[in-house]
Formats: structure tokens, C-alpha cells, sequence
């Protein structure tokens, strides 16, 4: 204090604190940081993401495409987006640079709509967003892009900026959507710069689909993989090279020596991702016979390693009242038959109870004829349940009957007692070998034929697999009308559920180590305001935060001059 006193006493005291503002300045421009007082951290990056930003060695470019006039709700993600790719630039520095325009503004028509159509083709879709200039104006529609490219060197991947579930409110969803921008941005960057593609192998040899059915989940891993069909019936996978293998809706019964090779394979470390059927339950022979059928146990030969690892698919069928609609014929009208979309509850719409990333986060998942799964008693191995039903569920136990219509009545709908059936199961740690103490000299030599690598009892290297009782997860379906469908899309439904996605979170948890998968999991909560309150106390608001502001500070000014006078009147 005293050092201050002398400072103002002197002549030219406000150049020293011209002087000390300038170092002030000097040093905050040197250093950086911000609190962040949320609940959820909302505005603090994982380390995972930082990582990537400190790891980059050339420039990404990011062209952020939702600007202009915009939403209340939009405007608040676009300047989300902004903060975000503002505070990755703070740890990526001259590597990160971003801007902001709308496509194709000042162009003519033409040229407009040819830039539309190229953003549409690479993955940026358009949104009618609805705008009221002000209160009381008519409003309108303009066509805005939330999306945003991200480029690297001669790479780019598009990202969609928004995000949501079924039934969501358009408050709800941009809210929803602010919550993953870090995991967005980061995982785009990420994929992009990484030095080395992770191998995914899809297992062949036992009936698993090479058609057009997996057309969609084959074009999802050679795009982010270096991707590639092992027949296990002549090869075996080897953990030092591949990263993942996707075994994917099997026909075929297992022999002990394929068993082997996977069992194998576990043992050194590979990670396993099951999308298995363990009924025979196909909509194509239902609509065919139109008629009833008996969905029957495929005798996979799978059971004793699933339960060696720590789970087992019932041979059941899984059905609950949060469905999906299936078109069916209910009659006949002019000699035309008569298509209405009814709940189908073969058809459940599975979600996440559990906040792990991979399935938190995610909008409902489109599943067909799944059976419901059971964890069992493993040593050392970690379950977390991905994907359940909903509230509302009952299993038909084999022999299943499967009905175009099997509820018909509410002495039916009573029966959907069961909550929360488990159909999605991660499994991780160190696994036991199924062949640990019953490996055959036969087997044995097989195992010696294939691999130089001598028989594992025991893991020696952890391992990650997911168990999921339902292959057409990740299946598409082709029809004649439409061709070829998104993945976790219908005929005649004009909505993809978050199947893929969920496919592609279960693959990035599997084989990229880097942890920015963990950003899914990062909560924003939303708290609104009660629009009704402010319409009735909208007046009384305005009065609180307008004129009594400017009040206080007449009666403080009046106050400082009437004591003033006070002090120096003679």
C-alpha cells in the first residue's frame, strides 16, 4: 500500500500505471486458462482430445457451414461450435484453423445448387431451419447447412452437427447435439491424422452374409479401416496383426477347430465383436408364407465359448412394445390390397442403460427378432450391458411361434412384464481358454499347422469382445423399389435409427487406444425455462433486469452529490 501511495504522490504517477496495465497485458497474453464453474464440465476438453491437438504435425482446416440468420436454438450451436474450435486451437496452435461461411452464398442459382448437391453426395445434408425476424413478423424458411468439414492434407470427412433421438424436441435435440461437438470434432481429427489404419477382419466360412445385406457395414470399415474377409475355415486370425474380427449373423455350426482359432486368437489378445442369431427368424419367410412359422435354434455350436466368456444368448425371442412399425397387408379394398404400418414387437428399439460410451448418447437402435442375453459367472472379467429393451418386454422361449400379429388381445399386452432385457454385452479383461484342459492332440496339431505360436491356456494379453444376439444390427436391407438401405433403415420409413453408429463406437472402442470414444460420455444437462411463467411475469422481468438497473444508479449518483455537498459546503 505504501509502495502505491508513493506512485500516486509522484508527478507522473499515471505513466506507471500506464506502465503496469501494459505488463498486466503483457503477461495475460502469455498465458491462458479458464475456470469452468458447470456442474458437468461442459466447457473443459478430455485429455484424450488434447492429446490429438498436441500430437498434430500438419494443418487442419475446418469449414463450419452453420451461419447466417439463424434459429435462437441454432445460433446457440453455431457459437457452441465456435468456443470449441476456439479452445482447439489453444493446445493445436498454428496446426488448427477454422472459418465459418454459408456454401454456395453469392453464387448464381446454378452454381448454388451444384454446390448443394456436392455437399449432399459427401454427406453434408441441408435443414429447413424456421426464422422470425421479430416478434409478431410471419416467418420463414431458410435453408441452412449444420454441418462442418473437416481437411487434412489431401483427406476430409464431414460432420454432421446435429444430433438426436426419436421424439425429441428441437430444443432437446440442438442441446443433445452441443454434447457431442467435442467428441465430433476431435474423433474427425483424429482419423484423419492418425499414422496407421487399425485391420479389421470379418469372419467368413460359416455362413456369414457376403451380399448386398452387408453392403453398408463393409463400406463403413474400409472407410475408416484397412478392412479385409479371413475364412476361418483356412486361415487364423492373428492378434499381432489384426486389431478386430467381426463375426456377423453365422448360418453355419462351428467346428472345435474354428473355435479354437478364435479361442486362440482371445488368448493373445484379440478383440471379438459377436453379432450372433442363435434362432432361425427371417421376415422374408414371414411375409412370404403369411402364415405363422417356429423360429428354431440355428445349433451354432457356440454356446460353450460365449458362456466360457462370461455370457449366454438364450434361445428365445425378445419382443417389447417400444417398436418399430412394419407395413403389412390388413385387407382388401377394390381388389388392391390394403398396407398400413402397425408396431411390430419383434422389431424392439433398443437403448442404453449405462453410460458407457459406446452406447450413451446414442438415439434408439433398430433390432429384428433378438433374443435376450444373460451375463454369467467369468474370473476377472468386467460386464457392462450396451443395449437393452425397454420397460415394456416379454421373451417367447423356444419353440417360438412367430405371428404377423401376437398381440391380439390385452390379456396379451399383459404379458410384456419384463424391463430392461439385456441384448448387447461388453466383455473385457483377461480371458480363460475353452480348450484349457481338453485340447486334443488332433486339435493340437491343427493348432500347429496354422500358427507357429504354441497352445494358450490362459490370456496373456487382455482382451475386449462385445456379444450382441441380433445380426441384422448390422445388416441392411435391399429392396426393389428403394435398392439398397442405410443400415438401421426400413422400407417405406423415412428414418435411419443409430445402428451404424453404434457399429462404429463398438469397432473405435475395440481397436483405437487414444480414449477419445470417452468424450461420448460427457453429460450436458439442459435447463430450460418454464416458457409459461415467462409469458405471465414477462412484464415484471423486463422492469427487474431494465429500469431498476437504471434506477440504482440515479440514487447512487444522487447519494454521491448530495454527500459531496455535504462534505465541502462552507
Amino acid at each position: 500500500m505504501k509502495l502505491i501511495d508513493k506512485i500516486l504522490k509522484k508527478k507522473l504517477w499515471w505513466l506507471w500505471l500506464a506502465l503496469v496495465f501494459v505488463l498486466v497485458i503483457y503477461i495475460a497474453s502469455l498465458t491462458h486458462f479458464r475456470i469452468d464453474l458447470t456442474k458437468e464440465k461442459r466447457f473443459s476438453l478430455s485429455q484424450s482430445t488434447k492429446n490429438v491437438l498436441k500430437d498434430l504435425d500438419d494443418e487442419v482446416q475446418i469449414d463450419v457451414y452453420l451461419t447466417g440468420d439463424l434459429s435462437a436454438g441454432f445460433k446457440r450451436l453455431s457459437l457452441a461450435s465456435e468456443e470449441l474450435l476456439s479452445e482447439f486451437k489453444e493446445y493445436g496452435g498454428a496446426n488448427v484453423k477454422y472459418k465459418y461461411f454459408r456454401p454456395g452464398e453469392g453464387l448464381p442459382d446454378s452454381l448454388r445448387y451444384q454446390v448443394y448437391d456436392s455437399l449432399d453426395q459427401m454427406g453434408v445434408k441441408s435443414f429447413n431451419n424456421q426464422v422470425t425476424a421479430k416478434e409478431g413478423e410471419e416467418t420463414t424458411e431458410r435453408l441452412i447447412f449444420p454441418a462442418a468439414m473437416v481437411k487434412y492434407k489431401d483427406r476430409q470427412i464431414p460432420i454432421d452437427l446435429m444430433s438426436g433421438k426419436s421424439g425429441m424436441d428441437e430444443e432437446s435435440t440442438l442441446n443433445y447435439s452441443e454434447a457431442l461437438l467435442e467428441f465430433k470434432f476431435a474423433d474427425a481429427i483424429y482419423k484423419l491424422s492418425r499414422k496407421q489404419l487399425p485391420i479389421v477382419a470379418y469372419a467368413a466360412g460359416n455362413g456369414e452374409p457376403l451380399n448386398p445385406t452387408v453392403r453398408d457395414l463393409f463400406d463403413a470399415m474400409r472407410n475408416n479401416y484397412r478392412f479385409g474377409v479371413i475364412d476361418l475355415k483356412r486361415g487364423m486370425p492373428d492378434a499381432d496383426t489384426i486389431n478386430a474380427l467381426l463375426i456377423v449373423k453365422p448360418s453355419q455350426p462351428f467346428t472345435d477347430i474354428e473355435k479354437l482359432k478364435i479361442d486362440q486368437y482371445v488368448m493373445h489378445g484379440g478383440n471379438v465383436i459377436w453379432f450372433v442369431d442363435k434362432l432361425y427368424a427371417e421376415m422374408d419367410s414371414l411375409l412370404r408364407a403369411q402364415t405363422d412359422f417356429v423360429a428354431f435354434d440355428k445349433n451354432l455350436n457356440l454356446d460353450d465359448i460365449l458362456f466360457k466368456y462370461g455370457v449366454r444368448i438364450n434361445g428365445d425371442l425378445l419382443q417389447d412394445l417400444k417398436c418399430a412399425k412394419q407395413p403389412l397387408v390388413v385387407g382388401q379394398a377394390g381388389g388392391q390390397p390394403q398396407i398400413q404400418r402397425v408396431p411390430f414387437p419383434y422389431f424392439p428399439l433398443l437403448s442404453s442403460p449405462s453410460t458407457h460410451p459406446v452406447s450413451k448418447n446414442l438415439d434408439d437402435i433398430l433390432s429384428i427378432f433378438p433374443s435376450s442375453v444373460d451375463t454369467v459367472k467369468a474370473p476377472g472379467i468386467k460386464k457392462t450391458i450396451l443395449l437393452t429393451s425397454d420397460t415394456l418386454s416379454r421373451t417367447l422361449s423356444t419353440p417360438a411361434l412367430v405371428s404377423l400379429q401376437s398381440v391380439k388381445s390385452e390379456d396379451d399386452l399383459r404379458t410384456f412384464t419384463k424391463s430392461y432385457v439385456p441384448v448387447a454385452v461388453l466383455l473385457e479383461g483377461k480371458f480363460p481358454s475353452l480348450y484349457a484342459n481338453r485340447l486334443s492332440t488332433e486339435l493340437r496339431d491343427t493348432l500347429s499347422a496354422y500358427t507357429n505360436k504354441p497352445f494358450v491356456p490362459a490370456a496373456t494379453k487382455e482382451a475386449k469382445q462385445i456379444v450382441v444376439s441380433d445380426g441384422d444390427i448390422v445388416t441392411n436391407a435391399v429392396t426393389e423399389s428403394e435398392g439398397l438401405l442405410p443400415m438401421g433403415t426400413q422400407q417405406y420409413e423415412n428414418y435411419t435409427f443409430a445402428n451404424r453408429e453404434f457399429l462404429m463406437n463398438a469397432v473405435d472402442y475395440l481397436v483405437n487406444p487414444n480414449g477419445v470414444l470417452e468424450t461420448r460420455s460427457k453429460d450436458v444437462t439442459l435447463r430450460l425455462l418454464d416458457k409459461q411463467k415467462i409469458l405471465t411475469e414477462k412484464t415484471m422481468w423486463q422492469v427487474i433486469n431494465i429500469v431498476v438497473p437504471i434506477l440504482l444508479v440515479l440514487l447512487f449518483g444522487w447519494l454521491y452529490q448530495y454527500k459531496r455537498k455535504k462534505t465541502f459546503a462552507v
